[in-house]
């Protein structure tokens, strides 16, 4: 097969669905799929566009001076991405957690963030980076951690087909590196059980 791609910029998204459709055996012409190639590329733009977003899109101006020095901790942060390597979903959640420096951001930034770069092409690897590195380059924390757990479709409905199977990732910053102990905080209050909030 040739490595040449050819330049479809000008087809239609569309009409490339419907031939996605066809390749895979059925016909986007009958009345259950009349519709399917329109609603694919609604479903498309929301699931990718985080693109068109940037950390500061994210956190706007919802940061504060504040002379907290704990950790902060947003866990059980829904996500939903899609890999990059066989276009299907993976899902799970993100716990974010870093040590302030003298500002602090609104709590419901760090999901925000992860939405963003979660709205992409992704591997869990990169996802988990990003959200850190995000958090370190704009609030300048002592220190930031990120896991990730996430199940993976491309696992779970083909290939090796195993449906129990959670990838974990982490990427760290700062004191969260620096400091045993409050690496082994975040790791314990972020992967360990907990009672109910109600």
């Amino acid at each position: 097969m040739s490595d040449v791609v050819p330049d479809l910029s000008a087809v239609p998204f569309e009409s490339l669905v419907a031939e996605m459709i066809r390749r895979c055996g059925d016909d986007p012409s009958r009345e259950g799929m009349v519709k399917t190639p329109e609603r694919v590329k609604k479903a498309w733009e929301f699931l990718t566009h985080g693109y068109g977003l940037t950390p500061k899109d994210a956190i706007g101006d919802a940061l504060f001076e504040e002379h907290h020095q704990s950790m902060v901790l947003v866990r059980d942060i829904d996500l939903y991405s899609m890999c990059e390597h066989h276009l299907l979903p993976f899902f799970g959640k993100a716990h974010v957690a870093y040590v302030p420096n003298g500002r602090i951001m609104g709590l419901s930034k760090a999901a925000r963030l992860v939405d963003m770069y979660a709205r992409r092409f992704q591997v869990q690897e990169r996802l988990s980076e990003e959200i850190a590195q995000a958090v370190w380059d704009t609030i300048q924390p002592q220190g930031v951690g990120v896991v990730v757990e996430a199940y993976h479709l491309c696992m779970m409905m083909r290939g090796v087909q195993k449906q129990n199977s959670k990838t974990i990732t982490s990427a760290m910053r700062g004191s969260f590196l620096e400091n045993p102990s409050t690496r082994d905080e975040f790791l314990r209050l972020s992967l360990g059980s907990h009672s109910p909030l109600y």
